[in-house]
């Protein structure tokens, strides 16, 4: 590829062009009565929190429904909000529920409020309700219709979809139409979800861009393997007549794992989503960016070259690099959605050929503190080596905390990096949040983590492993008086 930019490829991106400050919170980091944090009183209590600090931006993981690891990367839909996210407190402001469950409010108990409040929408809503919840339907319907037989046929089925009765796992009209009819009434209830999803999240965005708020979303580039879409359209992956895969994805090994890591998602057929005009992605981000101020695009390497590990290796080692149609799929992106503000996850193995194509689409990279301390001067995540088309990251979900990090670095790496940061008199975290906020990048990101100065023992995810990760949740008595004008004043000094 011409590493000159293609003006086919350039997006508007008047969003990142002045210099912003966000943090990185997931959803289901609120506090709450539930399991996880909600679309209620505790997300808009968060917006107020960061238009009091300064903050433009909050950045969210995927907000699909997950799985059994609660992974936000591994939903059952690229287009269904996750049911677990729903407030309970709204609906009973909006009379579809009597009262409260008893906090702490397990998720058999969320989930049977959620059916009583769409029974008692269905048997009492105004006609304006009615017509507001057709509308949804009507205009979800080219991913809602398929999802919600998925999920029911899943309660029924108890397996994975590849497991089902062959007619189901082939999608036989003839099955189809027979489990819809046999199916109706927990197909309503999958769908009463989504629009309780839908309507709630929009809510809660309308009331962030009111106040200065900017919504910044991730797309995962690939789709689980026991996902609505991968049943609905096995001719776009590379699946084996079966449903099973032929190969999978994941990454070699790497900063995080010495085996790389064998995440087992189905790799696209490529080939065959050129030929379709690539109306898969156009569909998916038209749809995230409806629910997004700003969109990430997680493993961006994957989209000039993708790691294929055969199905029936245990992990990532005897993988190897296929190329991409980046180029093709984006100027398609471009064309379709002018308006897209994209954000490119580049860590990892990334060749010149992946930086040629990023810098082609005139898409901001990430630049990780964390990182910056180890090697020589020629570290790329330096501040020094920042540019402004980047997004600057004390640390990511994926990291440790940075006060974690910090603390778990030998006498020598400690002292470097005490020495580049100007031997500070504030105690860590805050030296790299300032470092953050100081760089020339345009957009600065903090996970609450490091603004909170918590230890190793909050983080949110280890790569690599499968236990104890994505539960974190916060409470509003770890903020300190004093953070948000100290925020402010922070994001103030650096012109953010």
């Amino acid at each position: 590829m011409n590493e000159a930019a293609d003006p086919q490829l350039q997006p508007v991106h008047s969003l990142l062009k002045r210099r912003r400050a966000g943090v990185l919170l997931h959803v289901t980091s609120l506090p709450g009565p539930a399991t996880v944090g909600d679309l209620g009183s505790n997300a808009y209590r968060f917006v107020d929190f960061l238009v009091a600090s300064g903050m433009t931006v909050w950045q969210i993981l995927p907000i699909g429904p997950t799985m059994h690891d609660n992974s936000p990367y591994q939903s059952s839909s690229v287009y269904a909000g996750n049911p677990r996210l729903i407030s309970l407190e709204m609906l009973l402001e909006r009379g579809w529920l009597d009262e409260m469950p008893e906090a702490p409010i397990s998720d058999e108990e969320k989930t049977n409020a959620i059916h009583n409040a769409g029974k008692r929408f269905h048997e009492s809503a105004s006609d304006e309700e009615r017509h507001d919840y057709q509308r949804f339907i009507a205009e979800q319907k080219h991913w809602l219709e398929d999802y919600a037989l998925f999920q029911a046929l899943k309660q029924e089925e108890s397996a994975c979809w590849w497991d089902w009765h062959v007619t189901l796992r082939d999608r036989k009209p003839q099955a189809l139409a027979m489990a819809r009819a046999r199916l109706k009434s927990v197909i309503q209830t999958v769908c009463f979800e989504q629009y309780l999803f839908y309507t709630q999240w929009m809510c809660l965005k309308q009331y962030a861009n009111e106040r200065g708020i900017l919504l910044f979303g991730d797309v995962p580039i690939f789709v689980a393997h026991d996902s609505a879409e991968v049943w609905a359209h096995r001719e776009i992956f590379d699946l084996l007549e079966d449903g099973h895969p032929r190969v999978v994805a994941g990454v070699p090994p790497d900063y995080f794992s010495e085996t790389g890591q064998r995440w087992g998602n189905p790799l696209y057929c490529w080939d065959k989503l050129s030929e379709d005009n690539f109306s898969f992605w156009v569909n998916r981000l038209k749809a995230q960016s409806t629910l997004f101020d700003l969109l990430r695009i997680d493993h961006f390497r994957g989209f000039e070259a993708y790691w294929e590990i055969p199905a029936e290796e245990e992990t990532a080692v005897n993988g190897h690099w296929v190329e991409a149609p980046g180029e093709e799929l984006f100027g398609v992106l471009y064309r379709e959605l002018p308006e897209l503000e994209l954000v490119a996850e580049d860590l990892g193995v990334i060749t010149p050929e992946v930086e040629a194509l990023r810098k082609a689409c005139d898409l901001p990279g990430m630049k990780i503190l964390q990182f910056a301390f180890s090697g020589g001067a020629d570290n790329p995540y330096l501040p020094f080596h920042h540019t402004k088309d980047a997004v600057v990251y004390t640390g990511t979900h994926d990291n440790d905390t940075t006060l974690g990090w910090y603390t778990g670095l030998d006498d020598q790496s400690r002292e470097f990096v005490d020495d580049y940061l100007g031997k500070p008199r504030e105690i860590m975290p805050w030296p790299m949040i300032r470092s953050a906020l100081a760089s020339r990048a345009n957009l600065a990101i903090i996970p609450l983590q490091d603004i909170l100065g918590l230890d190793g023992s909050h983080r949110m995810n280890t790569p690599g492993t499968t236990e104890g990760n994505w539960d974190w949740r916060f409470d509003w008595d770890m903020v300190k008086p004093e953070t948000e004008s100290r925020l402010m004043h922070r994001v103030k000094m650096y012109g953010r």
